[in-house]
């Protein structure tokens, strides 16, 4: 080879050596930017020049330098795969156990708490307090013809019943703050996957010339990272560069097509539900607009909240699920743990699938069963104890409401609370936000004498008021055997709650631990390290350094055999 040619291999290692340098730069400059990916420069040596061959002999060849082939991001599909994975599941636990610490809130005993356990109950660290509606059944079953102790009675009655419609307006408000949060990831999963779709094309366009594209890239594995949060998402490159998604096994982005999610509200609650629009049956209204309909997203619904939620099928991924799963689907009623659908139809293991596994239904069904047994056996006791008075007399007008009558035109029993209709109801009728403390007792409680007809005090309903607090005959739900008293229920709701939040913030702190292990796994990779990018930098320095040396040596032969040997 020429002294010429050997300044083109100098030449070559100067070039590769100075776009090191570069890449290493940009590298140090991005050691902060969120979503960066570390670049390393991919060289290689260029095309030998052979001066001869031999079959039985080495053949002998030149170099011609060193070529810059590319600049590589440096990153593990595998890696990069179980980290989407397990960041979703950490996402989808985040959310459970955020609506844990809310719900707790709702129903704990604090003083910026509704205090509700004291409405029922009392203090029961003061053994001689008048609080709560039991406090006061007992201050009556102690002279029950006292119109203090009546009064008292009606007053914590509305109490408890005031308390107890904050509470589960509290657990309604919970829900609708959850169905603007599923609104956003909604809107948030549509803009990602628009941006990924346009990536893709800018990505194709630069990829086709000499160039990688590598920041595009990173702006859209940062993409697949936050998407991956929010659902279970799977994805796949093609041979010509576009990123093709899938989210709970459906097709979002398909090169440069996306298929948007669209969000149905229920007409009775405002609860959105998220579905493809692709797949839904539309109605056209006069004007031909589509009009989406609860019947044409049944089959495009994006998620299936009957699964089972478990880690073994990956079913327990993504912050809008958890969100849609706590949030349920519509506000939950005491009827509904005994399976009744909130058509009113029985409907076999309706509690299990469609309350059970959401937090707030549960909360909201088991607290309503609550209010409910108190309200109805409150009412019932007065009922019993005015029948036995008509037994005895049947002219007796003994706790009866002359301005209530039967349709034979006899007074009916007074009731302690009242639905807002003012008319009577089935049992489903009875929740907390169907009642009211019936207005004329609240303004005469003494209407309530307690006193029978032949003078002398109701000891007998006394009894059965306290009996109805203490009889240990109910139960949580349906998959809680062990049977409790008034007293106790609401104690085993709040201690149900909390040990499911002990369970799901250790599966969350498990999960969590998880996910950083792989994130430290995948940041060691894709990770810029100002330490190893300046050994880098020190290396290519004495590289270029060496090819200018090198080139300078060339130059001094040629300049010698110029200037000495040509003369």
């Amino acid at each position: 080879m020429s002294l010429f040619g050997s300044l083109y291999i100098g030449v070559s290692g100067l070039r590769t050596s100075n776009d090191a340098l570069n890449t290493t730069a940009h590298n140090m400059s991005n050691l902060d930017t969120q979503g960066y990916t570390r670049q390393q420069v991919a060289q290689g040596t260029r095309t030998y020049i052979t001066h001869s061959r031999s079959a039985d002999k080495n053949w002998i060849q030149t170099g011609l330098g060193v070529n810059y082939t590319r600049t590589r991001q440096e990153r593990d599909a595998i890696i990069d795969k179980n980290f989407r994975r397990e960041s979703g599941r950490s996402a989808f636990y985040e959310v459970s156990a955020v609506s844990l610490e809310e719900l707790e809130y709702i129903l704990g005993e604090s003083n910026e708490g509704h205090e509700f356990s004291v409405a029922l109950i009392g203090d029961h660290n003061d053994a001689n307090t008048r609080d709560g509606l039991w406090g006061a059944i007992q201050e009556l079953a102690k002279d029950p013809t006292s119109s203090v102790n009546q009064n008292l009675f009606v007053t914590k009655a509305y109490e408890f019943l005031t308390k107890a419609q904050k509470v589960y307006q509290s657990l309604c408000d919970y829900q609708d703050n959850m169905n603007k949060q599923v609104k956003k990831d909604v809107d948030l999963i549509n803009k990602y996957a628009q941006e990924i779709s346009e990536l893709n094309k800018r990505i194709v366009r630069v990829e086709a010339g000499p160039e990688n594209a590598n920041d595009l890239r990173d702006r859209r594995n940062y993409l697949l990272d936050e998407l991956a949060k929010l659902g279970s998402i799977s994805y796949s490159e093609d041979t010509v560069g576009y990123v093709n998604v899938r989210f709970e096994q459906t097709d979002l982005v398909k090169g440069t097509t996306v298929n948007e999610i669209g969000l149905y509200q229920d007409l009775d609650t405002g609860f959105y539900t998220p579905y493809w629009k692709m797949f839904g049956n539309f109605k056209l209204d006069a004007e031909g607009n589509p009009i989406v309909t609860k019947e044409g997203i049944e089959r495009a619904k994006v998620f299936d909240l009957t699964q089972q939620i478990s880690s073994e099928y990956n079913t327990d991924i993504g912050s809008l699920k958890s969100t849609l799963l706590n949030r349920g689907d519509h506000r939950a009623t005491h009827s509904e743990i005994d399976n009744i659908n909130p058509d009113g139809e029985y409907e076999e293991g309706w509690y299990d699938i469609h309350v059970s596994q959401s937090l707030v239904m549960n909360v909201q069904a088991e607290f309503d069963k609550l209010v409910h047994i108190v309200t109805t056996k409150i009412n019932d006791v007065l009922a019993e104890a005015a029948e036995r008075g008509t037994a005895v007399n049947p002219d007796s007008g003994y706790l009866r409401d002359p301005n209530r009558l039967d349709g034979n035109g006899k007074a009916l029993p007074y009731q302690l609370f009242q639905l807002m209709s003012g008319e009577d109801g089935n049992d489903q009728d009875w929740t907390v936000r169907n009642m009211v403390v019936n207005p004329e007792l609240r303004q005469n409680p003494s209407l309530l004498t307690f006193r029978l007809d032949e003078h002398s005090e109701d000891n007998e309903t006394m009894e059965a008021l306290k009996k109805a607090f203490e009889e240990t005959a109910y139960t949580l739900n349906p998959n809680v055997a062990t049977p409790v008293c008034f007293k106790d229920y609401y104690k085993n709701l709040v201690s149900q709650l909390a040990n499911t939040g002990f369970v799901l913030r250790a599966v969350q702190e498990n999960q969590t631990v998880a996910t950083d292990a792989l994130a430290y796994a995948r940041e060691e990779i894709v990770g810029v390290s100002s330490d190893e990018e300046l050994t880098n930098m020190i290396m290519y320095q004495n590289a270029y350094n060496a090819s200018s040396r090198y080139i300078n040596v060339i130059s001094e032969m040629l300049d010698h055999i110029l200037s000495t040997l040509g003369r």
